[in-house]
Formats: structure tokens, C-alpha cells, sequence
């Protein structure tokens, strides 16, 4: 399959670990140039030179998600560099605090909001007008299994995500005939530094969340940058709007 994304250039973000990692290596294992964005400077740099050691071409840029300006300069920067963006797969987010809904902050909430749906939001926003420009394009946004189940304690993450399920879809028909497609992965419970950090916070908690996927074990970052990729690449051509649960199982329950 390799060579599926060749001449293409790919831009994500939360690229310094995690789904974003494995998403930007395989990217440029199938042949795309990458635009690696994350807040965390040690990862989105460590992931560029992953990529340059494997003999792939990839930039670092730092971005914060919850910023317009800082999103404006990455997609600015990711033309600026490469001429033009092809894909993009808007994956940064945060899990937010645990908590029972009426116990959440309004600061606690807003951060999640801000992070998770309002930065995939100003992402399309200025992604979407170079597409329109070059004559195409594809979008995937990271959305989760909480975007189309509940999840006890997690409020803000879960709204999060169902919004983002909400926003793909909109904008998907909206760019329809303008040869723009845009979907979004919900992964199942997957080994990333976010899913440790949940996992650590109570023991037991890992095993219980294993258990909950018919598959019986975690997924790997792995998992979700192929479906990613495939989902961007011209073999997904008459695939938009759609909200792909790469889960072990767990949204066919």
C-alpha cells in the first residue's frame, strides 16, 4: 500500500504523540510531506525527526488550538513551506477533568470546549478557504467512541466530541460539491499518553476500560493513523460525512 498519499502534503495536529504521531508517520510513510503541529515543542520536534529518519520530509510548527492567530499561522505556514495543503487530520484535544457534571468548573469546561471542538472548528475555518483555492482537499477530525455514547464523568469531553461528530457532518455537505470531503474517526480506548493519564488516576480503572471492548484489549495509535490516511487518500473518494467508530466494538454494542 505504500505510496497511497504520494506528492500529497498532510497536516496534523497533536502531532507530538499518540494518534498524532502514528498519524503523521504513516502519512509520510505513504509518501506525503507532513506539517507536524502540536503545543508541546520536545514531541512535534521529536516526531519530525522520526519522520526525517525514515527518509520522509516533515516541519515542526508550535500551535495552540484553543487560538485562532496561532491555527491562522499554521495553515499559513504549512502553504508558506509546501505550496499547499492537501489533507489535514485535526486531532489535537485534551480529556478534560473527571467529574460528575453539576461538580465541573466553568473553567474546567471551557478549556475542554475551547481545546477540543472550538480549535477543530477555527482548524476547518482556515483550512477549508486553501482547499476551496487549490480545488480540493480531504479533512479527518478526531472525534471518539464519547462522541456518539455517554461517558459517567466526563461531561465536557463527551460534549466535546458529539460536537465534533455534529460539526464534520455540517461542514462535510456544505463543501460536498466542492471537492472537500471531510470525516471524522472515533476511536475505543486507545494505549496514548491521554488514555494512561485517565487510566492512572484509579486503580483498576485500565483493566475495567479493556475489558469494555469486545475485542478484549486496547488499541493501538497505530490503528487509528491507517484509517486516518485511508480516509484522506483517494481509495476513501466517495466517503464524506461520515463518523467511523475504529473502536474493538465497543459503538456496535
Amino acid at each position: 500500500m505504500a505510496g497511497l498519499v504520494a506528492g500529497k502534503i498532510a497536516l496534523v495536529t497533536g502531532g507530538g504523540s499518540g494518534i498524532g504521531r502514528a498519524t503523521s508517520l504513516i502519512f509520510a510513510r505513504e509518501g506525503a510531506k507532513v506539517v507536524v503541529a502540536d503545543i508541546v515543542v520536545a514531541g512535534g520536534e521529536e516526531t519530525v525527526q522520526m519522520i526525517k529518519a525514515a527518509g520522509g520530509d516533515a516541519i515542526f510548527v508550535k500551535a495552540d488550538m484553543s487560538k485562532a492567530a496561532d491555527i491562522e499561522a499554521m495553515v499559513k505556514k504549512a502553504v508558506d513551506t509546501y505550496g499547499r495543503l492537501d489533507y489535514a487530520h485535526n486531532n489535537a484535544g485534551i480529556e478534560g477533568t473527571t467529574r460528575k457534571t453539576i461538580d465541573y468548573t466553568e473553567e474546567e469546561w471551557d478549556r475542554v470546549i475551547d481545546i477540543n471542538l472550538k480549535g477543530v472548528w477555527l482548524c476547518m475555518k482556515y483550512q477549508i478557504p486553501q482547499m476551496l483555492k487549490q480545488g480540493g482537499g480531504a479533512i479527518v477530525n478526531t472525534a471518539s467512541d464519547a462522541g456518539l455514547l455517554g461517558v459517567p464523568q466526563m461531561p465536557a469531553y463527551v460534549a466535546s466530541k458529539h460536537g465534533v461528530v455534529g460539526l464534520t457532518k455540517t461542514a462535510a455537505l456544505e463543501y460536498a460539491k466542492q471537492n472537500i470531503r471531510i470525516n471524522a474517526v472515533c476511536p475505543g480506548v486507545i494505549k496514548t499518553p491521554m488514555v494512561d493519564r485517565i487510566t492512572g488516576m484509579r486503580p483498576g480503572r485500565a483493566e475495567r476500560m479493556t475489558a469494555a471492548e469486545p475485542v478484549g484489549r486496547m488499541g493501538k495509535p497505530e490503528e487509528i493513523g491507517e484509517a486516518v490516511v485511508w480516509l484522506c487518500s483517494d481509495a476513501a473518494s466517495f466517503v464524506t460525512g461520515l463518523a467511523m467508530p475504529v473502536d474493538g466494538g465497543v459503538a456496535a454494542q
